[in-house]
């Protein structure tokens, strides 16, 4: 009980520190769009057309898989995790004085964040399947995914403990769709070949 409560301490010193120490204008500004759903669409339409472009045919069970695997989730993390946990957001939690919230304060739950279940998702099946033939996507979808994580808790709507656990959540989906990928149909035979 003691090492749970010095670790929800260290969370909420850790929020301070990033959501209101460690700030500025221009972040303050960029980073409510930057974890914005809708800032990504053209991203999100590149991958789809990437992928078809390349892989034609064989990317339909690709793409499949990876809707899931983001939709899978989003439905643990939001409907599973955050239930049962039931943690307040800290702009919604009235022991904390100082949040700086910069984007509206949803009323649900905090712990696990969506936002970040579902960008790791995304980023780490991606990153298990094209990084072996496309090398230089590694650490871009690696970034793209801790920078989403982590605008979470600058805008004020999640703690880092909620940015940490929905990543390894999204990780493990990742994980779990890509064997499901390679198990179920050989698909593109170079993303299962390692």
């Amino acid at each position: 009980m003691i090492l749970f409560q010095n670790i929800l301490e260290l969370d909420q010193s850790l929020f301070h520190l990033l959501n209101a120490v460690w700030t500025n204008d221009f972040f303050d500004v960029i980073i409510p769009f930057w974890r914005n759903k809708y800032f990504w669409l053209p991203l999100y339409s590149f991958i789809l057309f990437f992928i078809f472009y390349n892989y034609k045919q064989k990317a339909y069970w690709f793409i499949i898989c990876l809707i899931a695997c983001v939709g899978s989730a989003d439905l643990l993390s939001s409907k599973i995790v955050k239930e049962y946990v039931q943690r307040v957001r800290p702009c919604n939690n009235e022991s904390i004085n100082d949040v700086r919230n910069l984007v509206h304060c949803g009323s649900g739950y905090s712990f696990t964040s969506n936002h970040s279940a579902n960008h790791f998702a995304i980023s780490f099946f991606l990153l298990l399947t094209l990084a072996n033939q496309f090398k230089k996507l590694k650490w871009p979808l690696i970034l793209w995914a801790i920078s989403i994580a982590y605008s979470q808790v600058y805008v004020g709507v999640h703690f880092p403990l909620d940015v940490i656990s929905g990543a390894i959540l999204g990780v493990l989906t990742a994980r779990l769709f890509v064997w499901l990928y390679c198990m179920v149909d050989e698909g593109i035979p170079e993303f299962c070949s390692s």
